[in-house]
């Protein structure tokens, strides 16, 4: 019977070898199944991490485009305001001394400031401080000008000595500040003389 057993020994060996080794192959493959899965899983989080990024940095970038056309499109709107504003003082200014009556060019004069006012306080909602303040101290040589040009038209014929004085007043003490506020956005949008 010695024999008998040990070749029954043997056989229950080879068997429990045999499906041992099928156990075994089957755990690997799926201990290797599972680290090919978390391998594709951890690739396609990269991937979308790295479009995410990628959306975030075209967003950014398109925000800057629109920010920065905003600020054109601000900027032209208050530079053209500005300038026509102090042309339609000159103008109102001319008709004074050559003794016109006032009412249309007052009426331009007018419908500038008002057009003016409405440009520069869009302005104060867009641009930035570089900007924001040489167009604020244009603003208050406007306003002067405009306070004494007003002042000096309730009686031109008093005044004419100070409406003759006037014309190169806005050329030496209000054009420069434009000029000034021009700078600061050409600058700003990166315009290079």
């Amino acid at each position: 019977m010695g024999a008998s057993w040990t070749a029954l020994l043997i056989a229950v060996v080879g068997v429990a070898g045999t499906l041992g080794a099928a156990l075994l192959t089957q755990i690997r493959a799926d201990r290797t199944k599972r680290m090919e899965l978390q391998a594709a899983a951890e690739q396609r989080r990269e991937e979308r991490g790295h479009a995410e990024e990628l959306l975030r940095a075209e967003q950014a970038r398109q925000q800057q485009r629109e920010s920065l056309e905003r600020r054109r499109a601000c900027y032209i709107t208050l530079n053209t305001a500005a300038r026509q504003y102090l042309t339609e003082m000159s103008n109102h200014l001319h008709a004074l001394r050559r003794g016109e009556d006032p009412a249309p060019s007052l009426e331009n004069l007018e419908a500038g400031r008002l057009a003016y006012r409405e440009s520069y306080a869009e302005s104060q909602m867009i641009v930035p401080d570089v900007v924001s303040r040489p167009s604020s101290a244009a603003k208050t040589r406007l306003h002067a000008a405009y306070k004494k040009l007003r002042a000096y038209a309730e009686q031109p014929s008093l005044n004419a000595a100070e409406l003759a004085a006037m014309e190169a007043e806005l050329h030496e003490e209000v054009w420069p500040f434009l000029s000034a506020m021009k700078t600061s956005m050409r600058a700003d949008l990166g315009v290079e003389d």
